[in-house]
């Protein structure tokens, strides 16, 4: 069942920031005819490949989804927030914050953000 996504403001901007850090560096790559993706282009494809996993199975093996206890559901106070892996094993590994909601169907990206 796939879901549809929600996005806060700051999830937003922030996948955003990283999709136009990632169209630069493609950019500057064409230019000086370097092959190699740059780590920018990558970050952005490991989070729009996670995202993409998470809505259409939010419980797919490679995402490590868990439930996450330090931010606030903001529909429901009793209904849970999960982490979702967009990187592993590397320093400063993107996660995705989310919950079900507001309505059915639905998913709420809440943020983007390297592990600290």
């Amino acid at each position: 069942m796939p879901f549809e996504a929600q996005w806060t403001p700051e999830a937003s901007k922030a996948y955003t920031k990283l999709q136009r850090a990632a169209l630069a560096a493609h950019e500057n790559r064409g230019k000086s005819k370097k092959k190699k993706s740059t780590k920018a282009e990558g970050l952005f494809k490991q989070v729009e490949k996670s995202i993409r996993f998470l809505l259409e199975n939010p419980k797919h093996p490679s995402l490590n989804t868990h439930e996450y206890d330090s931010i606030e559901n903001p529909f429901d106070k009793n209904s849970k927030v999960f982490e979702a892996y967009a990187q592993n094993r590397t320093p400063g590994a993107y996660r995705v914050f989310w919950c079900y909601g507001p309505e059915k169907s639905q998913i709420t990206i809440l943020a983007i953000t390297p592990h600290p």
